[in-house]
């Protein structure tokens, strides 16, 4: 597969009306955008395209112009970062790149080589960025004609603005801009509610960002794989991971707690390491807030859940049901965790007070990690988001995450819900020599299948 890139520009906000374009003022993050470091996180939606009028220059045109209309109304995603502290020159624009793929759509999704899909968005996914805020953009696109008329779109979003609803609601907007649904309620954004209910601060320790950036990066060989849960598979590990104190675990949860058994496991394999390892686990704060946050706050209102497990000799069994209750004794470790976040506990992070819980929940985590060096597993799920950014061509047939993984990255675990059933893929950065042994444990196979095609039926996009 080679990917040309044809075109390069910068697209700008729509004015207000054809004469003024009203000048808006500089946009302040919230308390958890300043805490996030500057990554990108990458979205590629594919979409097969069958109709033989589709007409692709009247379509790359209107791709801009509604783009431009939609980044209007969300204008802060086309400014720059200042001083960590507030987005301002929104007429700096986003990079929009279009590029040509000299093979059908089909193909490529047949083939299952998922390290080629860096060449479908802007920026290497989740690297740990090192030019000045000031210079990059939050946002940046880039759409991918193949030869066969299919399109990929693949986005690069800054994670110093943009969590999993964020860009949700902007893709949802845009997409509908570009359809012309006269729905103008996707483009009611509540901008401010997530800067007012977490102020940003002037003066964060440095630690505090040092500490952080460590728990986003490590220097390792880190490679990604994807691996396919059906339901069924689901269903049975749901069942494996029932308890009292747990009686209806969420698929989630499940996963979650499956993936980091097997992949401590893989860890330790050939040695008698009993070392402690943490599961962080990212939790949307809209909906647990009372009222609820709108979900259409932007910023990272969200924030991590920690799940601290400590081996002993006899939790290491993995043989019948010993295997079993370990499985359940991490879903409980996890789901009281995330119990955890509820109204009366996130209350402490509001207002000008709230670093204080913040910064307590931080030196409570560093203290757990200096102490019990352990590994670090980061999960997200982006399960209940994304398959609803219809351009008008249908919901996009996949949605893949990452190619090939940067060195500087951490163990990441990204959920994404498939397009023909109500399967999930879990898209798993991992180290290399951890990711072999993961790839060959019978155990974790018998419930994941790796490489499993994007499509249930190529021949869905064969006549394109």
């Amino acid at each position: 597969m080679e990917v040309t890139i044809i075109s390069r520009e910068s697209i700008i906000p729509a004015a207000a009306s054809s004469s003024v374009h009203h000048h808006k003022k500089p946009y302040k993050l919230c308390i958890f955008d300043q805490l996030t470091p500057i990554t990108y996180v990458p979205m590629v939606f594919f979409y097969p395209i069958s109709d033989p009028n589709f007409n692709v220059p009247q379509i790359l045109t209107h791709l801009k112009n509604s783009l431009s209309y939609t980044l209007h109304v969300y204008y802060p995603f086309s400014g720059r970062t200042k001083n960590n502290l507030y987005i301002d020159d929104f007429e700096a624009g986003v990079p929009y790149l279009e590029a040509q793929i000299n093979c059908r759509m089909f193909e490529f999704l047949k083939h299952q080589e998922i390290e080629l899909l860096n060449q479908f968005v802007p920026f290497h996914p989740f690297r740990k960025e090192t030019e000045s805020h000031d210079d990059l953009p939050l946002l940046a696109f880039q759409v991918s004609v193949f030869a066969c008329g299919g399109i990929a779109i693949g986005v690069s979003l800054s994670h110093k603005i943009f969590d999993g609803d964020t860009a949700n609601n902007f893709l949802k907007s845009w997409a509908a801009v570009f359809r012309g649904d006269p729905d103008k309620t996707l483009l009611h954004t509540n901008m401010y509610q997530g800067s007012l209910s977490f102020p940003a601060k002037d003066d964060i320790p440095e630690k505090s960002l040092a500490f952080m950036d460590s728990l986003w990066f490590e220097e390792k060989h880190y490679v990604t794989r994807r691996f396919v849960f059906n339901a069924k598979e689901i269903e049975t590990l749901r069942d494996k991971a029932k308890s009292e104190v747990v009686p209806n675990p969420t698929r989630v949860e499940t996963l979650t707690c499956f993936l980091w058994k097997h992949a401590t496991a893989a860890s330790r394999y050939g040695s008698t390491s009993r070392r402690a390892s943490i599961v962080a686990h990212a939790v949307n704060m809209r909906p647990r807030l009372k009222p609820s946050m709108s979900e259409t706050a932007i910023g990272n209102i969200f924030w991590w859940a920690t799940a601290v497990n400590i081996p002993t000799d006899e939790a290491e069994t993995t043989d019948g049901d010993d295997d079993d209750d370990q499985l359940c004794n991490l879903t409980k470790l996890l789901h009281e965790s995330i119990k955890g976040f509820d109204n009366e506990y996130l209350k402490t992070f509001q207002g000008e007070e709230g670093f204080g819980a913040i910064s307590g929940f931080l030196d409570q985590l560093q203290e757990d990690v200096d102490s019990l060096e352990p590994e670090v597993y980061a999960f997200t799920s982006w399960t209940k988001i994304l398959r609803e950014v219809d351009f008008g061509w249908g919901r996009p047939i996949w949605i893949g995450v990452m190619g090939k993984a940067e060195p500087t990255s951490r163990n990441l675990i990204v959920f994404v819900e498939t397009q023909w059933s109500k399967g999930i893929e879990a898209w798993v950065t991992l180290e290399e020599k951890q990711m072999a042994i993961l790839e060959k444990d019978p155990k974790f196979l018998a419930f994941a299948s790796p490489n499993s095609p994007a499509l249930q039926a190529c021949d869905v996009c064969v006549s394109i």
